[in-house]
């Protein structure tokens, strides 16, 4: 399975208390997966980072033959966000977005003996990921998400397009952004967007742009850094100097906002 392209000195290091409930269903209990410093690392509770699956782990175990909380891609970021001092969420879902606030609420509730701050939450989402990323930032009473990754992602339908649906219906990904638009994102929430510049799939760059010229005529706190040679999850397939340098750009900004 593919990992990112990027190391730091105590990836391996890193404490992961597996299978944690967050959730229970009639087709079985949901669980999560945090990873963490080593508990003599650090007594003050940690700020986390929810790595978004925008998939149903139904369909995406049919395909790929695991859960998305299961891959390389996964467990990797989570290495590195957790080797940057900063607590990694990754976790199983059935229905993405219902699961996504269930995972939310039962973090917030129990932040105390997970040893997590329940106020400093930032959310990390890829690919066909993002949209269900951008829904969550849109819901109220989210002021405890204090930051978001996109990394080469569908995002919104803008202008009439209808692309970020159609690569929906073609990828099984969630989109549950109709009739949103970059104006109900909140006002104050720092986004960092990464674009690949030569991304393969259709029509993703054209509703980025869209959507970073929204976020800039909106004045968002946006942070934007396109990789020009970069194509669709770099991160994984591009051993580049390049790549390397928007990993580390991207725990910065995360370290940034949510460790201060």
């Amino acid at each position: 399975m593919k990992r990112v392209v990027y190391e730091i000195p105590g990836m391996d290091a890193v404490r992961i208390q597996r299978g944690i409930e967050y959730r229970t269903t009639d087709a079985g209990a949901l669980t999560m997966d945090l990873y963490a410093e080593p508990p003599a690392a650090t007594s003050a509770r940690m700020p986390a980072v929810v790595i978004v699956a925008g998939y149903s782990d139904v369909g995406y175990k049919a395909f790929t033959g695991c859960a998305f909380k299961d891959t390389g891609f996964c467990t990797s970021w989570a290495q590195l966000m957790a080797a940057s001092g900063l607590a990694a969420i990754t976790y199983t879902n059935r229905e993405p977005a219902a699961d996504l606030r269930a995972l939310l609420h039962h973090v917030r509730q129990n932040a105390a003996p997970l040893g997590l701050d329940p106020d400093r939450i930032g959310v990390w989402a890829s690919s066909g990921n993002v949209p269900l990323a951008l829904s969550e930032l849109m819901q109220d009473d989210r002021d405890f998400l204090k930051c978001a990754v996109l990394c080469y992602g569908f995002t919104l339908d803008l202008e009439g397009s209808t692309a970020v649906a159609e690569a929906a219906g073609t990828w099984k990904f969630v989109n549950p952004n109709a009739g949103k638009s970059v104006a109900d994102l909140p006002q104050n929430l720092p986004l960092f967007v990464a674009r690949a510049g030569r991304d393969e799939f259709p029509h993703l760059n054209e509703t980025l742009d869209r959507f970073v010229a929204g976020a800039l005529a909106c004045n968002l706190p946006v942070t934007i850094v396109n990789h020009p040679t970069g194509p669709h999850a770099f991160d994984l397939v591009d051993d580049s100097e390049a790549s390397r340098e928007i990993i580390r750009q991207i725990l910065a900004f995360m370290r940034f906002h949510l460790l201060r």
